[in-house]
């Protein structure tokens, strides 16, 4: 057969722990997993503006092949993200506006694509988010190979089904389903402290205060 599909469970996150989440940016919750987590600085978002955050439903397609996508949008679940990995292709697309239109119909609640896509004017348009490596006008064939719901790499960064995915306007970062309650604690007391650092600001404290940066060495 061309797909293959495993068969897997994993914790589904309530509507309250994901609302939490959604208030997190990107930039805080890697902050919170050492600075790391965050995929490839080049899969950024088609839309300025667009967030998505949700648990991942993974594809590994073969490059050049879009089949494998439309097929995971059978079993996707509302609110899930379906997370691509295409080989990092920027010349040929693997998704387009016409699945994007049926990704909207299934409910997803976004995309995040290690590779390229095409119809960018129509994607924006949409209001569903589609974070992707490159956008080409060259479309994808279908039907040669690849696999649903396997752990997966995206952006160098390994994604398990059911992960916890954010992106914004920073780009995306992947929380292992494991660490999410731990990972939202830290980032929500992160919030609180940098609310505190943009107060010491406007009191006129400066950064090399409020941090203890050394101040630089006069030379002659």
């Amino acid at each position: 057969m061309a797909y293959q599909k495993f068969e897997n469970t994993f914790r589904m996150m309530a509507a309250e722990e994901l609302g939490r989440w959604s208030t997190v940016p990107t930039s805080v919750a890697s902050d919170c997993m050492n600075r790391t987590q965050a995929v490839d600085a080049e899969i950024k978002s088609l839309a300025i503006g667009a967030r998505i955050c949700g648990q991942a439903r993974t594809v590994t397609a073969m490059v050049g092949d879009g089949g494998a996508v439309h097929a995971a949008l059978e079993t996707a679940r509302a609110g899930e993200i379906l997370v691509v990995s295409a080989g990092g292709a920027k010349n040929v697309a693997v998704w387009g506006g016409v699945g994007h239109a049926a990704a909207m119909r299934h409910g997803i609640g976004g995309l995040v694509i290690d590779g390229a896509v095409r119809d960018a004017a129509d994607i924006r348009a949409s209001g569903l988010p589609c974070f992707c490596r490159a956008v080409t006008p060259r479309g994808p064939h279908m039907k040669f190979g690849g696999t649903l719901g396997a752990v997966t790499a995206v952006g160098d960064v390994p994604v398990a089904p059911g992960d916890l995915v954010l992106g914004d306007d920073d780009g995306v970062v992947v929380i292992p389903l494991s660490w999410a309650e731990e990972v939202l604690k830290r980032a929500l007391a992160h919030l609180e402290l940098e609310r505190k650092w943009l107060a010491d600001i406007d009191a006129g404290h400066t950064i090399c205060e409020m941090f203890d940066i050394p101040r630089p060495e006069a030379l002659t």
